[in-house]
């Protein structure tokens, strides 16, 4: 991908974080890519579905894989406002992700190289490229500008 289709990505991405704060929910977006084509959208939906698992890399690999008729998404790539947890770069392990891109880093649970690194994990049977800080200051902003509000 070039540096101009994971900033496009990233904006969209962007977009959706901001829909998730709009909601109350920790502002956070993603989107699965594969040959240019959007095959899946999500931002951050835990507190309004009451459901712990839905973060928004998880929501997108759903609705990426329901498009696609697999649960394995190889050659796609993941772009995610925010360095993913455990929960979500383990996903991507399952799901065969080709490669991420995320906005901020995470030093407190970020398990693509912050926290841990499960996308190079050798005990784990499949590896995914990472490229990290895209659009990095803008996605940490509306971070920092959402919990702002809160205190």
């Amino acid at each position: 991908m070039s540096d101009e289709a994971d900033l496009r990505w990233m904006r969209h991405a962007l977009g959706l974080a901001a829909r998730a704060a709009a909601a109350g929910e920790v502002p956070v977006g993603a989107v699965v890519v594969r040959d240019g084509e959007l095959l899946g959208e999500g931002w951050n939906r835990p507190i309004g579905a009451c459901d712990p698992t839905a973060h928004a890399e998880i929501v997108a690999l759903r609705e990426a894989a329901a498009r696609a008729g697999n649960y394995r998404l190889p050659g796609a790539t993941l772009y995610a406002t925010l360095e993913p947890c455990p929960m979500c770069a383990g996903a991507m392990v399952h799901a065969r992700i080709a490669r991420l891109v995320y906005g901020a880093a995470d030093p407190r649970s970020g398990a693509a190289g912050s926290r841990l690194d499960l996308s190079a994990h050798p005990g784990l049977n499949h590896r995914f490229a990472v490229r990290g800080g895209v659009l990095g200051e803008a996605c940490a902003e509306l971070l920092r500008a959402f919990f702002r509000a809160r205190r």
